[in-house]
């Protein structure tokens, strides 16, 4: 997609405060964190969302998931833990339209749920 902002971050025509790389997943920083520790980490192909994953997408999502222990690990908060998130959709709180993991952590974490009227 030509006009997607994290297919320009993997291609490093924006620039990006880039965490982990390898052939397929490259994780950088959110430019607006909601905890000490809160980095992306998405596949370079483009992906639109969870919604449109195939078969062959399970070692890509496999891949995601083991970068984001690692750079947990790296970043010294897997003791305590952290938080993994993927949103799908609108509805989901989905902003870019680009398949991304939040590495979230570095503090507590807490979620508020607000029940449905």
């Amino acid at each position: 997609m030509a006009d997607c902002i994290f297919c320009k971050i993997a291609k490093k025509e924006i620039p990006a405060e880039t965490l982990f790389e390898s052939d397929n997943i490259i994780a950088f920083k959110d430019a607006n964190p909601i905890a000490p520790v809160h980095v992306l980490v998405i596949p370079k192909k483009h992906i639109k969302s969870v919604a449109e994953l195939h078969e062959e997408d399970a070692g890509l999502m496999g891949e995601i998931i083991l970068s984001a222990k690692k750079i947990a690990e790296d970043l010294e908060i897997s003791q305590n833990g952290y938080k993994l998130l993927i949103r799908v959709g609108k509805y989901g709180g989905q902003e870019v339209d680009h398949l991304h993991l939040h590495l979230i952590g570095g503090a507590p974490l807490s979620e508020e749920i607000q029940p449905i009227s």
